[in-house]
Formats: C-alpha cells, structure tokens, sequence
C-alpha cells in the first residue's frame, strides 16, 4: 500500500511541475519573441487547467503555441511541446532546460510587433471535456521548415519535447 501512495505523489507532483514548466516555457517564448505576455499571463488558471488535467488524464499529446499575422491568420511560428508518458528510470528529479529554449528562440527571431498568438492543445480523440476548452481548426503548416530541441522539460514518467515550424 506505501507504494501505491508514494507513485500517485509522484506522479501529481510530476503533472504540476511538468504543466506549470510548459506555461512557464510558452510564456518566454512570447516574451522572448518581442510579444506582450500579459494576455497569455491573465488566462494563466485556464490554461493550467487545460494542461495540467489532460496531462493527468494521459490524454494531452501536444502544446502548441501558435504566433501568426493577425489581419492575414498565416501562420508564422509555431512551438510545440510533445508529451511522453513513458517512464524513462533515472533518479526521479525534476528539470527544465531553459538554457537550450533560450537559445532557439533567439536563434528563430523576433515576431513581427503586430503578431498574435494562440495557445492550443492537441489531446486525444475522446477525453473528457475540460472547462474553458473548445475544439478549434488548426492553422496551416505548409511549406514551414521544423527545427527539434529535444526534450526540455521531465519529471518521471512525464517529459516535453519541444520543437518549432518557421517559414524558410
């Protein structure tokens, strides 16, 4: 019985970190990009909502952060965190390479000032509905060129891997 309790406060521990460093790492692409974070800051509750309870509903496969050309919708970056569930062994510590996101961003250029941006959630067919969430039609990726980080956020069984879209 004492393992069963200490793997669910492992893995609630893990959900919280894992979602809080997703948001955190979004929101430094924003800011790091040349855009204003404070829209994305004020919807903070909603969106740990949505990524913290399909992260521990094993049903969110995807954090997208859409910046695109408001008038036009194009889309202009894309950045994506891709979930893991899969228990990679190890000492169970909690990390974040922000050093490596830092470095991409700067590498991928500052969005035009007049860019917006959408947070949106890639989960699997069939979860359960979540408070504030909507399904929405994704913009398109055609012709943009990917570029892999690797895995940037991990706790236990949950990591990210993030990568982002670019034009050419």
């Amino acid at each position: 019985m004492t393992a069963v309790a200490v793997n669910v406060y492992s893995h609630t521990h893990s959900v919280t970190y894992v979602a809080e460093n997703i948001l955190k790492s979004m929101k430094d692409i924003i800011r790091l990009s040349g855009l204003d974070p404070s829209e994305f800051v004020s919807d903070w509750d909603l969106h740990m909502r949505g990524v913290g309870g399909w992260l521990r509903s094993g049903d969110l496969e995807c954090v997208k952060l859409d910046i695109f050309h408001p008038r036009t919708g194009e889309l202009l970056f894309q950045w994506n965190i891709e979930i893991s569930y899969s228990w990679s062994g190890g000492d169970g510590s909690f990390w974040t390479d922000t050093e490596q996101l830092k470095y991409a961003i700067r590498k991928a250029g500052l969005a035009p000032s007049e860019a917006k941006y959408d947070l949106r959630l890639k989960t699997k067919p069939g979860r359960d509905d979540i408070a504030g969430w909507s399904s929405a039609s994704a913009r398109s990726t055609d012709g943009m060129v990917r570029q892999s980080l690797g895995t940037t956020i991990g706790h236990g069984s949950l990591s990210g891997s993030t990568s982002y879209l670019r034009r050419p």
